[in-house]
């Protein structure tokens, strides 16, 4: 898994990308899309392909998780909605790291899907909706109260 994975992480524009979002999100009081969020996205998600025996390869979840928010700087400089942003920034870093055409098909459309719940919820576009959303720390967070989530997408308690 690492080589693909850590070419991700060494990948100029994706460094680039990381830094624009952190610009932009700078004063943020909520969620921050950041390397932390990736990392924890992919650690749940992989958690549950394991839990529920969904058998998606390890590479292709952190490939996602890493990247299904990385041109969400693009919707505040732009207002392109940051899953489509994010979808055409990765398909060049995924080509770049040596994922195969298919592999990228595959993460491209779960980085489409990763805001909407898709009905296969064995898909790797689940397991990425699915993480995406159990990542936030809502129980923790200081601007809980002022957060546009409605209550019951809320994590009040931990469960990954």
């Amino acid at each position: 898994m690492a080589d693909k994975i850590n070419a991700i992480l060494q990948n100029e524009n994706y460094k680039i990308y990381l830094a624009k979002n952190e610009e932009k999100e700078k004063t943020r009081e909520f969620c921050h899309h950041d390397l932390q969020h990736f990392l924890d996205v992919a650690r749940i998600a992989y958690i549950i392909n394991l839990e529920k025996s969904i058998n998606i390869h390890k590479d292709t979840i952190y490939a996602t998780a890493l990247l299904h928010d990385i041109g969400r700087w693009m919707q505040y400089e732009k207002g392109i909605p940051h899953d489509e942003a994010s979808a055409e920034l990765a398909a060049d870093i995924l080509k770049a790291c040596g994922f195969n055409e298919n592999e990228i098909r595959e993460i491209i459309a779960a980085i489409l899907m990763h805001r909407k719940a898709p009905a296969d919820e064995k898909s790797l576009g689940y397991l990425i909706y699915r993480s995406d959303k159990l990542s936030r720390g809502c129980f923790n967070c200081k601007a809980i109260l002022d957060c546009n989530w409605s209550e019951e997408k809320k994590n009040h308690n931990i469960k990954y």
